[in-house]
């Protein structure tokens, strides 16, 4: 047992006949440490990225909804006709009236022939 320990802390097992296995084992696990690490930073770079959008589609909706108010105002009859007395036009004082436009009663082809 105090010899395994010892060994290991004087790092006998990387010089030992068989250490080109221990060295491979080793790099590998450094190559996996590497991609672990280059993974978690590609995670976090698409949680920020995520989080901007979010955020920036929120102010958009809100400017969506705060314009969409705005453009109901402006649209209401009141805002127009002040707008329109600016420029000295009035609202009629006459209520508009409805025009019906009758359809000329097509005469069949026996109608015209004894016309």
């Amino acid at each position: 047992m105090k010899k395994g320990v010892y060994g290991i802390l004087k790092a006998r097992f990387l010089v030992n006949e068989d250490a080109t296995k221990n060295w491979r084992f080793i790099v590998f696990l450094i190559l996996l440490a590497i991609i672990m690490i280059a993974n978690e930073h590609r995670y976090d770079e698409k949680i920020f990225r995520i989080t901007e959008l979010t955020n920036e589609v929120k102010e958009l909706r809100s400017e969506f909804v705060d314009k969409r108010s705005e453009l109901m105002k402006l649209k209401m009859e009141s805002t127009v006709s002040e707008k329109m007395e600016e420029r000295k036009i009035f609202p009629s004082t006459v209520p508009p009236q409805k025009i019906k436009v009758k359809k000329p009663v097509e005469k069949s082809f026996f109608q015209k022939l004894w016309q």
